[in-house]
Order: C-alpha cells, then structure tokens, then sequence
C-alpha cells in the first residue's frame, strides 16, 4: 500500500494581521496533525502599461515586499513551531489563484483564511464562502483576525 500524502493547510498571506492569525493556526494545526504547511502570497497584476519597464519594476517591487512579509511571518512560525512552510508566490486574480491552486491539488486538506477582527471579513473570505463556497475540493477554514494566542493554542 501506498504512503498516504501529507496533510497540507494552504494558507493565504498578506500584509494583514489576521493573515498572520491564520498562519500561526495553522502551523498548530500542522504540528498536531504531523501536516505540513503552504504559504500562498498573490501579486495582483498593474493595470499600468504605458511603460512596460516601470510596470515591471512596480511588481518586482511588489513581490518583493509580499516575499519579506511571508518569511517574516514563516520566521515566527519555524521557531515557534519548527516546521518551515513552502512560500507560493503566484501573480493573478486573488480568488482566481487560489481557486486553480486548491482545484489542483489533492493534499491540501484545508485552505485557511483570516479574517478582519471588525467590519467585512476581507475579500477573499467573501469570494470563497459566498455562494460558490460548496464548489471548492477542500473545506475553508475562517480564522477570526481577533483571537489571542491563547486562545489559538486551545482552538488549533
């Protein structure tokens, strides 16, 4: 009989403090259950063009901002758990990124958001567990932006 593939949490990063939330989950999560961890940064693509060499350098720029953002964050999850997450960067459409991602993939067994601790939950959590919520392969797991990190250490 075959290995059975590990047990992956995609997580969605940004600059965002909930993001972070959700990391820390879900590197809890991954130690609990001997899963594994994926980081997945979106660079959205410019809409300026005139200039192709600055439009170039705006989302270098980007995506290196979004690079140091996740290994900040991946920083403090390999020390505090000590497991080092795969960094994705992906440029496109946010929900369309991760849509195709999670649709091609069969180990990943929770795609793991943060959600904004006051007002709308963010865009993501909105595009993915709207109406077409029941459509995506894996379940979605919604980390409130607001939980200590006691409570996580209960919850995860």
């Amino acid at each position: 009989m075959g290995e059975e593939p590990t047990r992956t949490y995609l997580v969605v990063i940004d600059d965002s403090a909930e993001a972070r939330t959700a990391l820390r989950f879900a590197a809890r999560r991954a130690v609990k259950t001997g899963g594994a961890i994926e980081v997945l940064a979106v660079v959205e693509p410019q809409d300026f063009v005139q200039w192709g060499g600055v439009q170039a350098a705006i989302e270098e720029e980007q995506r290196l901002r979004i690079e140091a953002s996740v290994a900040s964050a991946v920083g403090e999850i390999v020390d505090a758990a000590g497991i080092a997450p795969k960094i994705i960067v992906q440029e496109g459409d946010r929900v369309d990124v991760v849509r195709a991602l999670v649709g091609t993939r069969d180990d990943i067994a929770a795609l793991v958001l943060g959600a904004a601790p006051h007002g709308d939950p963010g865009p993501l959590v909105a595009d993915l567990t709207g109406q077409d919520a029941g459509k995506l392969p894996c379940p979605v797991m919604i980390i409130p932006g607001s939980l200590s990190d006691e409570r996580l250490e209960q919850l995860s």
